[in-house]
């Protein structure tokens, strides 16, 4: 099995903004964290990060012609305005996707309650930190089992 995840706006500076929302652990410290968890599951696991919406489409879109399994994204502040994101997933349906986020947006300021991307995933992770990549690997890993 192979995932792509993919990373949105800001999640490379993890442990060093607003550590009291996103945490202590540096986006290197994630990064590792996520190939030893794939690892132990017999998964291989790319992990791109990029502040730029079309290099996320891009990357999104890839998982369709790579013939990867799943995806696991962190929209970042896209979750809450791109429609360009929502529709890159859907394009790559029947590869299930599912929303990580660091903190529980629902808990937060209103703005960030809703998510145009979700819709287009499997479920929404948010407000686990960054155990939330190992639990939508788990999700995606379950989710495929069944089919």
């Amino acid at each position: 099995m192979k995932f792509l995840v993919v990373n949105g706006p800001n999640i490379n500076m993890t442990g060093i903004r607003e550590q009291g929302v996103y945490g202590a652990r540096n986006y290197t410290e994630i990064t590792a964290m996520i190939a030893a968890e794939a690892k132990q599951r017999g998964i291989e696991v790319e992990v791109f990060q990029s502040n730029v919406e079309g290099e996320m489409i891009d990357a999104i879109q890839r998982c369709y012609f790579e013939h990867m399994d799943g995806l696991i994204i962190n929209p970042g502040a896209y979750t809450h305005t791109s429609y360009a994101l929502h529709d890159a997933i859907k394009s790559i349906a029947p590869i299930p996707a599912v929303e990580v986020h660091f903190s529980n947006v629902h808990a937060r300021e209103s703005f960030r309650h809703e998510s145009k991307t979700a819709p287009a995933c499997l479920g929404q992770l948010c407000g686990f930190e960054d155990y939330g990549y190992v639990m939508a690997m788990d999700a995606l890993i379950q989710h495929l089992a069944k089919r």
